[in-house]
């Protein structure tokens, strides 16, 4: 069905790393920081149609075909899975970062 539509959910630990991550850059430019907080909000909302065109995340600690990844601001990735009609976004990691250790 190309026209359906996903309820975004995002948990209360993406949530937080989101916080982490725009307060971090704050420190830097409060206004890069809003763009950012802004960007990842937005792209994260975009996952109600098609989500499944992102690819899987593939690491050895993890069921394959659990999680899908989406690239956001060049280095930061929205870590979600799809159950039935909903999109579940679990973590928001910046990918500079080892992220093997929150798996």
């Amino acid at each position: 069905m190309p026209n359906k539509k996903y309820t975004v959910i995002v948990s209360d630990r993406a949530a937080s790393m989101l916080v982490n991550h725009v307060r971090f850059l704050a420190r830097v430019s409060p206004e890069a920081a809003k763009k950012l907080h802004k960007e990842i909000i937005a792209e994260a909302k975009a996952l109600e149609y098609m989500p499944e065109s992102y690819p899987w995340l593939n690491c050895d600690e993890i069921p394959a075909n659990k999680y899908r990844k989406k690239l956001v601001s060049k280095r930061y990735l929205l870590i979600y899975q799809i159950k039935d009609d909903k999109v579940y976004v679990d973590y928001v990691l910046d990918c500079r970062q080892d992220y093997k250790w929150l798996l």
